[in-house]
């Protein structure tokens, strides 16, 4: 019985040691894997911007010649020298002026009249305020195409139309219900008691929402300023819509110029003037990526 319970207990000594391996090799094998697929998923998104940029320094010949190939047999930079000279009287200088004008109107446009909306939404008490949110809320579902004939007809009676103000001006009304609602439930997580410390200090509504609510939403702030950057900059259609001289034109719409159905396109000079379109993109978003990251975390655990 001796040298049996020996032996059993010999035999049940290692198995705590097989089964710590057993899961130690099981955890590393599933980190392996999200490694690889991680990988995968992120040679998956770079590969449209490696392509890109393989693209504008390709010659135009084995540009045609070879689509699919990733790395170009030789290097060119003519295309980035024909993209700052620009196309149709204008230089890639006017365009990205253009674009950075109609970027960074729209962009302190939203962000004042949107946090103004939403501080009177998520703070102010008023009669009928939940009804106008709700209704606020309803036009995320409109399509934009529904209202873009009315809102053409109005910019064009007032006579401007190829001028950046259709595309400003409406960012200052606190159109972007998105926007709105994404500040709301950020404000609503703010101590409600901090606005009574304000008032007893003898701060009124502008004051608090100046000194108080605004500093504290410097988050949401930063990603509704992101956000609107981003899309304003890539718009293509409202552009297209309400701009007709070239000097006028934003980098969209100058990258069409270089496409002519009737005589040969310029493949080089578009891509490479993509590829510098993406520039102040990359820059503003390295900027503000650690608010952006802790707006949309913060909106999206507080309601």
């Amino acid at each position: 019985m001796g040298a049996a319970g020996r032996h059993r207990g010999d035999h049940r000594g290692p198995v705590p040691h097989v089964e710590v391996l057993g899961v130690l090799r099981g955890r590393t094998v599933k980190r392996a894997l999200a490694l690889v697929l991680s990988i995968a998923a992120l040679a998956l998104v770079l590969y449209p911007i490696v392509w890109l940029v393989s693209a504008s320094l390709t010659p135009v010949e084995e540009l045609v010649a070879n689509l699919r190939e990733l790395f170009p047999g030789s290097i060119t930079g003519s295309g980035y020298a024909q993209a700052l000279d620009g196309v149709g009287g204008s230089t890639f200088w006017t365009f990205l002026t253009n674009s950075l004008v109609v970027s960074g109107g729209a962009v302190i446009g939203n962000v004042v009249s949107c946090a103004l909306a939403a501080y009177a939404f998520a703070r102010l008490r008023f009669r009928l305020s939940g009804a106008l949110f709700a209704f606020s809320l309803l036009t995320i579902m409109l399509p934009a195409h529904v209202t873009l004939i009315p809102q053409y007809i109005v910019f064009q009676q007032l006579e401007f139309t190829d001028t950046f103000v259709p595309l400003i001006l409406p960012k200052m009304l606190a159109t972007d219900a998105f926007f709105v609602f994404l500040m709301v439930q950020f404000m609503r997580g703010i101590p409600y008691e901090l606005d009574e410390a304000a008032r007893i200090d003898g701060c009124g509504p502008v004051r608090n929402f100046r000194y108080v609510v605004l500093p504290l939403s410097q988050p949401a702030l930063v990603t509704t300023a992101i956000f609107t950057f981003i899309w304003t900059w890539n718009d293509f259609f409202s552009q297209l819509i309400y701009l007709s001289s070239t000097e006028k034109y934003t980098i969209p719409l100058g990258l069409r110029l270089f496409i002519d159905q009737t005589s040969s396109s310029s493949y080089g000079a578009m891509f490479a003037m993509s590829v510098l379109s993406l520039v102040p993109i990359g820059l503003f978003f390295l900027a503000f990526q650690r608010f952006l990251v802790a707006g949309v975390a913060t909106t999206g655990l507080k309601g």
